[in-house]
Formats: structure tokens, C-alpha cells, sequence
């Protein structure tokens, strides 16, 4: 019997969508690109030259897909995520934190059937953080320190008006829980989002950010304390060409997160 295709619509063709957009085109067995959500249709078409199916709105890329990846501004993200939902489709969101602002779409994919899937990202070790959350947790701290120019322009440093430039070693911008943090860096934290969500949750996940001009990559750390193991991880991501806030590894993290639907054997857990 042959096997059905799985369709992936993608809301936003930014340095992630775009790359994840390409990696379908170029074939992955069992998945398709279905469809894509822009503001710019003719300058989709020519990012993905040979792509002929529709481009849509938002909120009708559910009509017809499987699979819904949101890589949208943040402020989009319900426009994606809730008619997603609503048909019961699995939902790939890339801006992870605004899961915490909007925890009610969790319990409409309850009543749905619909399944909210979130890649691991710029991180490494979920699988561990998941699988000690099996037993007890104590504690789950995360340190990141990026590079000013990827942390310029967020909320947080525009609004305690914090100048980057020209620093000359490393500032502390936020020490604090996860949920506090997110809404301050919402570009920066999707990340520290999805640890809290693997683990204790985002009142309990303890996050500082630093703002650090002696590294070049974005560096995160975290040290988990649990009754099954005590953990310290630490990942420095190469930051993408087009959003210095984004780490290449990202996109690289969406594919395999679809890809891993599809295959015949999927390791890790």
C-alpha cells in the first residue's frame, strides 16, 4: 500500500521558514510542501523558484495541511495557531514563548485532537529535561549570552533603556523566571520557552540573559537538578546570516522535527 503524503503549510518564509521551505522542496519522503502563508506573494515565488501550490492567509493554511509551521512575528501568532487548532491539524510553532501567553490554545487542541509540536531549536538535551520531569525536578536554571547586536532592539533593553553599543564586558540584562523574561525578549528567549515547557514550567525555570561582548555565538547553559541525575548542558549556535537573534541550528531543529513524523525509525524520545 503506498503511503499517504503528509502536507506541511508554512506561516512566514523568514531565515527558518524559508530554509525549511527549500529542505521540503528538495524531498523529504512522506512530506510535501502544501502550501505557504506572506505578505509578498511574487517575491515568495521567486525565493522558492518551481513552487506552485497556493499561497494563502493565515488562518486557511489549516484548510488544506496536515502540518502547520508558525514562523510569524509574534504579535501573528494566534492568526496561525487557533484556526490550526480549531481543525485539528499538528501545530509547529517557532515563536515558542507566545505559547505562555496564550496557554488556551493548549486546551482547545485537547478538545480538538490537534497536537502542538515544538522543535528543541537552538537547544540541546529536552530529551533529558523531559525525562527526568518522569521523576522529580528540583530546580532548572538556564544562562544565555549572546552578542549585542542580536539582543539590540528588544523590548526589554528599549524599554530600561540600556545602551549596547560599544560594551566592553559582559552586562547582565534580566535574571528572573522564564515567564517573566519572555515578553522582554521575544525574539531572543523562544528557546528558554521550550526548556521550561520540557521541565518544571516558566515560574519555576530560572533564566538570565547577558548581553556579552566577548562571544560570537549565541551560548546557552543549563544545569537541571533532579532525583535521577544532575545535569549541565551548554550549546553555542552559530548565529543566521539573515537574524543575528536566531541561531542556524534552528531551522535545521524544524526539519527534523518533521522529518521525524515521517521515518521509519525515530531515536530519542
Amino acid at each position: 500500500m503506498a503511503k499517504e503524503t503528509t502536507t506541511v503549510g508554512l506561516a512566514g518564509l523568514g531565515g527558518v521558514g524559508a530554509q525549511v521551505a527549500r529542505a521540503l522542496m528538495s524531498g523529504i519522503p512522506g512530506l510535501a510542501l502544501g502550501a505557504v502563508s506572506v505578505r509578498d506573494a511574487a517575491r515568495a515565488r521567486a525565493m522558492l523558484a518551481g513552487f506552485d501550490g497556493p499561497i494563502v492567509a493565515p488562518e486557511a493554511l489549516g484548510e488544506t495541511c496536515d502540518v502547520v509551521v508558525e514562523g510569524l512575528p509574534p504579535a501573528l501568532f494566534r492568526t496561525v495557531a487557533e484556526p490550526a487548532l480549531a481543525r485539528g491539524r499538528l501545530f509547529v510553532p517557532l515563536s515558542v514563548g507566545q505559547l505562555l501567553a496564550h496557554w488556551d490554545l493548549v486546551e482547545r487542541a485537547r478538545e480538538t485532537g490537534a497536537r502542538i509540536l515544538v522543535p528543541t531549536g537552538a537547544l540541546i538535551g529536552l530529551d533529558a529535561v523531559r525525562a527526568a520531569r518522569e521523576g522529580t525536578i528540583e530546580s532548572v536554571s538556564m544562562v544565555t549570552r549572546k552578542p549585542p547586536a542580536g539582543l539590540a532592539g528588544a523590548p526589554h533593553v528599549v524599554a530600561k533603556g540600556i545602551a549596547l553599543e560599544g560594551l566592553v564586558e559582559p552586562l547582565l540584562l534580566f535574571s528572573g523566571s522564564v515567564r517573566e523574561g519572555v515578553p522582554g525578549f521575544p525574539a531572543n528567549l523562544n528557546v528558554a520557552a521550550a526548556l521550561s515547557l520540557a521541565g518544571i514550567g516558566p515560574d519555576r525555570t530560572r533564566l538570565e540573559v547577558w548581553a556579552d561582548p566577548g562571544v560570537t555565538r549565541n551560548t546557552h547553559t543549563i544545569t537541571v537538578e533532579a532525583d535521577c541525575a544532575r545535569f549541565t548542558m551548554a550549546i553555542e549556535n552559530v548565529p543566521s546570516e539573515t537574524n543575528p537573534r536566531t541561531g542556524r541550528i534552528t531551522a535545521l531543529s524544524a526539519i527534523a522535527a518533521l522529518r521525524r513524523l515521517v521515518d521509519p525509525l525515530v531515536v530519542g524520545t
